[in-house]
């Protein structure tokens, strides 16, 4: 008895279904390569970048007293690697200003007759600043040199120390006004990426693209199109975001929202040119879905949102550069929490126009090839 016939039915079809995919899969050398590739990468990304651990806290020192105590407590302070000393200020002026350009997160200031204080027992006013926009960081840094500055008294003697923290920007830790910005910017890449990426290749599945290549219009004026589409929506994602966080999640608005709106063209245009990208290499939807996500991912964990970048290895930081959405997480949590404006920020607008035209000017490229 032939055993197909028993078979039932269904059974035949899905496993002749189960066939036909897996020999589509094995044709398609691209999905093959993404398949294996992909989860490789992102496994390597997760398991160096990804560090929940909160160390080497950026920090600047005002040592007023110059003494040899004074310098002695300061190098126990930093000997555990909590607190790294990034800049030695002689003024408490200039290392706040660091931490308004966002140089540093931390400032301990010692003051005058510190060592005197000490001697005699008299409480000495010693400051510490943290940056309240990382709830996390500026928690962990402000605990750290609560428990030394505690300890001074370890001989025996009364606490001879009175510290003052004062938490800029989030002076409650909020953790939502910190996350949320990261969040918005998150969903905005993972949104117009992938929509930009599938839009473009459902016209070449379906064949009206071959219909519109056939009319008198460049590449420039055919992707420009398809983009500023997409740019419509994420604008309206973006204001739809951001209005939910200052109503729901008291995320404040202190910056300017004309430099905020500039910012955020310049992050679409990097998202969308990214999707394009994709596009001009994928043959299916699938293949840019998939592509899609094998820029999303990296980009995510790179971003600083979910790991410090100071906590990742040295060798990596570099690589954040190119990360468009580093510098618009950035960017949205100096605006909205900080106030922060184009003279603070400036460096971080142009990195986004950078990476947003080498991504547009590399999408046109490759579409003109496949047109060629």
């Amino acid at each position: 008895m032939n055993p197909d016939r028993e078979m039932p039915l269904w059974a035949a079809q899905l496993a002749a279904l189960i066939r036909k995919e897996l020999l589509q899969v094995g044709a398609d050398t691209r999905l093959i390569r993404m398949l294996v590739l992909a989860p490789i990468i992102q496994l390597l990304v997760f398991g160096t970048a990804v560090n929940f651990d909160v160390d080497a806290v950026p920090t600047a020192v005002v040592d007023q007293d110059q003494t040899q105590t004074s310098r002695g407590d300061l190098d126990e302070l930093l000997a555990d690697g909590t607190l790294k000393q990034e800049m030695a200020a002689s003024d408490p002026a200039t290392a706040l200003a660091a931490m308004d350009h966002g140089d540093v997160a931390a400032v301990v200031i010692l003051p005058h007759g510190y060592a005197a204080d000490r001697l005699r027992h008299r409480p000495s006013p010693v400051q510490v600043v943290v940056d309240g926009t990382d709830a996390r960081q500026s928690g962990v840094a402000a605990s750290a040199a609560g428990r030394f500055f505690a300890q001074v008294g370890r001989d025996g003697a009364p606490p001879a120390l009175r510290l003052e923290p004062r938490i800029l920007a989030n002076p409650t830790l909020d953790t939502q006004p910190y996350m949320v910005p990261g969040l918005a910017a998150m969903t905005l890449v993972s949104t117009t990426t992938l929509i930009a990426a599938m839009g473009l290749t459902r016209e070449r599945e379906v064949g009206t693209l071959e219909q519109v290549l056939v009319t008198p219009i460049s590449a420039w004026v055919l992707l420009l199109g398809k983009v500023l589409p997409y740019v419509g929506l994420g604008l309206l994602s973006t204001a739809l975001s951001l209005g939910a966080g200052t109503l729901w999640f008291d995320v404040p608005m202190r910056g300017s929202l004309v430099f905020l709106l500039c910012a955020t063209l310049a992050y679409l245009l990097s998202t969308v040119g990214a999707g394009l990208m994709v596009a001009t290499f994928a043959r299916t939807q699938q293949q840019a879905f998939m592509g899609g996500f094998f820029f999303m991912i990296p980009a995510i964990l790179l971003s600083g949102n979910m790991t410090p970048v100071i906590a990742m290895p040295e060798w990596m930081q570099p690589v954040t550069w190119a990360n468009p959405l580093r510098w618009y997480i950035e960017i949205l949590r100096a605006n909205l929490l900080e106030g922060s404006s184009f003279a603070d920020l400036w460096v971080h607008l142009v990195a986004l126009l950078v990476i947003g035209g080498t991504l547009f000017v590399a999408a046109v490229r490759r579409f003109r090839m496949n047109l060629g």
